[in-house]
Formats: C-alpha cells, sequence, structure tokens
C-alpha cells in the first residue's frame, strides 16, 4: 500500500493561496534609504494588481518607537525576522536601490535559498 507524500508548509501555503485566489505577492527588499522608490515600486505594483510586503519601519529616520538605544537594538532583530517571514510568504522579492549592503544582500540569499525569483530595479547591483 503506498501513502501520499505529504505536502511541505510551503506547498500547503501556494496552494492554499492559488485555492483562494490570493494574487501574487511581492516582497520588496533594499536599504531603507529607498523608502520613497519602494513607496513608488509598492503603489506601481499595486496598481498592477499584486499584494505588496515592504519593510514597514525607515529606523534610519528617527521616530519615538526606536529613539531607546536598547530598545531599537531588541527592535531590529524583530524587523529582521519579520521580514524573512514576509519573504517566506511572497513569490517573488523585487530588489530596490542601486545600493546594496549586508542585510539586503543577507536577504537575497535567503530568498534564492527559499527558490524565490529575485528581480532588481538596478541590475548592475545585482549579486552573483
Amino acid at each position: 500500500m503506498s501513502y501520499p507524500e505529504l505536502l511541505s508548509p510551503e506547498e500547503k501555503l501556494a496552494d492554499g493561496k492559488k485555492r483562494l485566489s490570493i494574487p501574487h505577492v511581492v516582497a520588496i527588499c533594499g536599504s531603507t534609504r529607498f523608502m520613497d522608490q519602494m513607496n513608488d515600486a509598492d503603489r506601481q505594483l499595486t496598481w498592477e494588481g499584486f499584494i505588496v510586503v515592504k519593510p514597514g519601519c525607515d529606523m534610519k529616520t528617527e521616530h519615538p518607537l526606536w529613539a531607546d538605544p536598547d530598545e531599537a537594538e531588541v527592535g531590529k532583530v524583530r524587523l529582521d525576522a519579520l521580514h524573512r517571514a514576509k519573504i517566506r510568504l511572497a513569490d517573488q522579492v523585487l530588489v530596490v536601490g542601486s545600493y546594496i549592503g549586508d542585510s539586503t544582500r543577507a536577504e537575497i540569499a535567503y530568498a534564492r535559498e527559499l527558490g524565490k525569483p529575485v528581480r532588481f530595479t538596478h541590475p548592475e547591483v545585482a549579486p552573483g
């Protein structure tokens, strides 16, 4: 007697999104110095019918939520984990900006490990 293969969590998510007719999800990655360009890409992709997830906090800009250095450090770890979850949720990744730092480079590597297609607004800065 053969047993059916169980679906991986990723396959279950993809199947659920398909059954629910959920549009493709795009995760925007990049340095928050490019927040304006991220917002432009979000607007364009949303207009085209995609669900967009992107960084929601720009810690380079002063704000009371991360004014305390100790709380900011804890928050950064939490935000990094949250962004990785957004990448897992996404069907594809769009990297915005003309510069790729260590954090974005790590996000690109993570997306590629997961088999997510990665596109760049500036292909010339794409890591090999």
